[in-house]
């Protein structure tokens, strides 16, 4: 069971099946999933690749959170996983509807879920594979603290990698507190 996370205007709650629907509607939009590799285009492969990420069983304090606004609205799901369920790496990911792209609900969800890997799981590096066309995740990222680490070069193209680890999370943490 992962825990719920909350900030001023949200709340992350663990993914389940029920959350398919909403899961497979979001990804049908092309801009939504334009630098994501996947079998979108294909109902029954769609379906049973979202079914088993949801069922999945990943290690103690990890697996996708559901973002929901305080009035429970879905808006899209934040991930904290082995890297493409495999690992060894931990990778950190979001995924929103497009009519909640730039209000800062992504940077806002991220936030704590860097804070619950470092602080909870005792995770020691958290990554994020962007796109280099995908400005917005780039900028995520930014803001909750990764940095460009090098290119990676992956089956479907090549893409950014941006990784923080323990000891940065705490530096950057004690210099946001000291402002």
């Amino acid at each position: 069971m992962l825990p719920i996370l909350k900030t001023e205007r949200l709340i992350l709650r663990e993914r389940t099946m029920r959350d398919l629907e909403f899961c497979i509607e979001m990804d049908r939009d092309k801009e939504v999933v334009r630098y994501v590799d996947g079998p979108w285009d294909d109902e029954i492969n769609h379906r049973a690749f979202v079914t088993k990420r949801i069922k999945n069983v990943y290690p103690k304090g990890m697996g996708y959170w559901m973002i929901e606004t305080k009035d429970q609205e879905i808006i899209g799901w934040m991930l904290l996983i082995p890297v493409d369920a495999i690992g060894p790496e931990i990778e950190i990911g979001w995924r929103l509807k497009q009519e909640y792209w730039g209000s800062g609900y992504a940077t806002e969800a991220a936030k704590p879920l860097v804070q619950h890997a470092f602080e909870t799981t005792g995770i020691e590096e958290i990554v994020a594979d962007i796109h280099p066309s995908n400005k917005s995740s780039i900028h995520v990222a930014e803001k909750i603290g990764l940095t460009f680490e090098r290119l990676q070069y992956e089956e479907s193209g090549i893409f950014h990698r941006y990784s923080i680890n323990q000891e940065q999370h705490k530096t950057k943490e004690k210099s946001h507190a000291s402002i």
